[in-house]
């Protein structure tokens, strides 16, 4: 297996500038609303002011019921989380919806089994569009690897419409893990984050065939984990860094 410092490394187009820390103590990733960012623990949620950083609300739920919510995005007027049973295998994956002010509990989709751990859930062009990982070790499931790790796309109901797998250059980056963090850009690209590497992939549908192509590759101060952009602020994105679990604010330029 390929170590990080071994593997093919993709030039770098652009870098991601951090313009603001959050003592959030965050340690699966960042969401942010209009007025609010979240810190995401696993089974815990809180949420902060987003001008004072002041802690406003927090949620603790059940370990054996929720190990693992790895990210939140404010979609319409909830907070949608993407949560699996990780490193619990066979992979069980859900959605678990909360309200985005006092982060009460409001309902929970399943998703089953057969695909991998969902990492994240975004909306977009009028479909929920999630991404399954798969990891080559802790938290795998045979035969299934981070090869398998696929981005699939739902009608409002839930039923699997599409789905698309990564690029060899990003599949080579992220081995032997996979991808913890993304969603969809200001710009309409799909930016993906893995789960120990300080970059951003930036990927778009195919014309043809079942796999992602990959645009560009940014570089951020964030190592990998979960983030959200920040659909107010234009160019902004959200992430951790594990060093010191704050929550980052990144300002990412435009292509030149």
């Amino acid at each position: 297996m390929l170590q990080a410092a071994d593997k093919p490394v993709p030039a770098i187009t652009r870098e991601a500038e951090t313009v603001r820390r959050y003592d959030g103590d965050a340690g699966q990733g960042a969401a942010v609303g209009p007025n609010d960012v979240y810190a995401v623990s696993n089974f815990k949620l809180v949420r902060f002011d987003k001008k004072t950083g002041e802690k406003r609300a927090e949620w603790v739920g059940e370990k054996a019921r929720f190990p693992h919510i790895n990210s939140c995005a404010v979609i319409a007027k909830d907070l949608v989380c993407a949560s699996s049973n990780f490193p619990g295998t066979p992979h069980v994956s859900t959605v678990e919806v909360f309200d985005p002010m006092t982060l009460a509990h409001r309902r929970s989709i399943s998703l089953g089994l057969g695909t991998g751990s969902v990492t994240w859930i975004d909306r977009h062009d009028g479909f929920w569009w999630a991404m399954f990982a798969n990891y080559d070790g802790k938290g795998g499931e045979a035969p299934r690897d981070h090869r398998h790790t696929t981005l699939v796309k739902f009608d409002d109901q839930w039923r699997r419409l599409e789905a698309w797998g990564l690029p060899a250059i990003v599949l080579e980056r992220i081995a032997p893990m996979s991808i913890s963090g993304g969603g969809w850009g200001p710009d309409g690209k799909l930016y993906l984050s893995g789960h120990d590497l300080p970059e951003l992939y930036v990927l778009r549908l195919p014309m043809g065939g079942g796999v992602l192509d990959h645009v560009e590759t940014l570089a951020m101060e964030a190592e990998g984990q979960a983030i959200d952009w920040d659909e107010s602020d234009k160019g902004m994105l959200y992430g951790i860094t594990r060093r010191t679990r704050e929550i980052l604010a990144m300002r990412v330029p435009r292509p030149r």
